[in-house]
C-alpha cells in the first residue's frame, strides 16, 4: 500500500505529515485570523505544485503565473461580484443591478460576457477552462516553434504586463486597478463570518491534496519521465519519435489549471481580486516559492510557499521597504548554495541520518556481531 506506482514509503509519510500539519496542528493551534492568512498562502502553493510540473520536470521556466492564478481569480470574483450586485445591494446605484464599478463608469447595462457568469456551474467550468486554453494558445504559438529557455520565460514576462495593463485599462469592465472587491455570498452563504472562513480552509486544503494527488500520478507515470528526459536531453526524445511540443504543452496547461484553482480560491478566502496579483512582481515571487521548498519536490513546494509567506508576513511588518530585496537575496541564496531548495537539504542531510538511525536500532540476526561479514562477501 506504501510501496505502490504512484507512492513510495517515505512520499507516503511525508504525505502524511503534510495532512495532519495542515488539517489538525495549525487549525488547533491557530486562531481564525492566522488560520485565513495560512489559507491565503495556501493559494499560491497551487501555483507552486504547477511549478514543479511544469518547471522542475519539464524544465519549462515560466515568469507569467500570476495570469492564470489572476484569470482563475477574476473568474470566481466575476461571480461573486454579480451575486452581491443584486438589485436590492444595488439600489441606490444610478443603475441598479450592475457592480458598483460599472455604474460609476457610466456604464447603464451588464455587457455579454458577464452575463454568464451568474451560474456557479459555469464559472467552475471557466475557472479550469480559460487558463487551460490561454496556456494552450501560447504554449502551441511558443513551443511549436521550440522557442524555449529564456526567450519563453521574458514571453510569459510580457503576457503578465500585458494582461495587468489590461484590467487596470478597462476600468469599467473589470474594476480597474482596485479590482474587484466587497465578495460577500457564495449562493447565499456569508464567506466572511469566521465559521466561513474555518469551512473555507478545509475545502482548499482538500483541494490541494486532490492536486497533490494529480501530481504525484503524473510523476510517477510514463508523462513524468517523459518530462524528465526531455528536460535532460531534449533532441533524445524528439529522436526517439516523440512529440516533445505536445508534452510541454501538457505540463504549462497543467500549471496553468493549477494556479487558477489557487487563484479561484484566493478570490473566496479574501474576499477581492486586483490586478495587483497578475503582474510581473508576483509571478516572480510564485517562483521563488517552488525555488525555495525544492523544484523537483511536491511537498517541497508547499513547505516553501508557506515558509517563504511567514517570513514575508513576518519581516514585511517590521521592514516594508527592503522586504523585496530580501526576497531576491533569498531566491540568489537558494540558488546558489541549495539548488533542490529545502527538500534538497531534508533528502541530502537529515533523510540519511534517520534512515541510519532506524537501521541501527532494527534487531540483528542470532549471532551477529559487528565484525560478522555476511556470506559470500569477501572479507577485507
Amino acid at each position: 500500500m506504501t510501496d505502490n506506482r504512484f507512492f513510495n514509503r517515505s512520499e507516503f509519510i511525508g504525505i502524511l505529515v503534510l495532512a495532519v500539519f495542515l488539517v489538525v496542528v495549525l487549525p488547533l493551534t491557530l486562531d481564525v485570523f492566522r488560520l485565513n492568512l495560512v489559507a491565503k498562502y495556501l493559494t499560491y502553493a497551487f501555483v507552486a505544485l504547477g511549478l514543479v510540473i511544469c518547471w522542475g520536470y519539464g524544465g519549462i521556466l515560466s515568469l507569467g503565473q500570476g495570469v492564470f492564478f489572476g484569470l482563475g481569480g477574476y473568474c470566481m470574483a466575476m461571480f461573486l461580484k454579480l451575486e452581491a450586485s443584486s438589485v436590492e445591494n444595488t439600489k441606490i446605484q444610478s443603475t441598479p443591478g450592475i457592480p458598483d464599478f460599472m455604474d460609476w463608469n457610466q456604464i447603464t447595462a451588464l455587457p455579454l460576457f458577464w452575463k454568464p457568469f451568474s451560474s456557479l456551474t459555469f464559472t467552475i467550468a471557466a475557472i479550469i477552462l480559460v487558463p487551460g486554453i490561454f496556456a494552450l494558445i501560447i504554449g502551441t504559438a511558443m513551443f511549436k516553434r521550440r522557442v524555449g529557455g529564456t526567450y519563453f520565460a521574458i514571453i510569459t514576462q510580457a503576457v503578465a504586463a500585458i494582461l495587468t495593463i489590461l484590467i487596470v485599462g478597462q476600468q469599467g469592465y473589470t474594476g480597474g486597478i482596485n479590482g474587484m472587491t466587497d465578495l460577500r455570498t457564495l449562493k447565499g452563504w456569508e464567506i466572511r463570518p469566521d465559521h466561513a472562513k474555518i469551512v473555507l480552509y478545509f475545502f482548499e486544503v482538500g483541494l490541494l491534496f486532490a492536486c497533490i494527488m494529480i501530481a504525484q500520478f503524473v510523476r510517477h507515470s510514463k508523462l513524468g519521465r517523459i518530462l524528465v528526459a526531455m528536460r535532460e536531453k531534449e533532441d533524445r526524445v524528439r529522436f526517439s519519435g516523440y512529440s516533445v511540443a505536445n508534452f510541454k504543452i501538457f505540463a504549462f496547461c497543467i500549471a496553468a489549471v493549477f494556479a487558477a484553482i489557487g487563484g479561484a480560491m484566493f478570490a473566496l478566502n479574501v474576499g477581492f481580486m486586483s490586478p495587483s496579483f497578475v503582474g510581473i512582481v508576483p509571478s516572480i515571487e510564485m517562483v521563488i516559492y517552488t525555488a525555495v521548498g525544492g523544484r523537483l519536490s511536491i511537498l517541497g513546494a508547499v513547505y516553501g510557499t508557506l515558509l517563504v509567506n511567514f517570513a514575508k508576513t513576518s519581516l514585511s511588518e517590521t521592514f516594508p521597504e527592503l522586504w523585496l530585496f530580501g526576497l531576491g537575496g533569498l531566491f540568489i541564496a537558494v540558488v546558489l548554495a541549495f539548488p533542490n531548495g529545502l527538500a534538497g537539504i531534508w533528502g541530502d542531510y537529515v533523510q540519511p541520518r534517520i534512515d541510519r538511525l532506524i537501521s541501527s536500532r532494527k534487531p540483528k540476526p542470532e549471532g551477529w556481531t559487528d565484525s560478522s561479514v555476511a556470506d559470500g562477501a569477501p572479507a577485507e
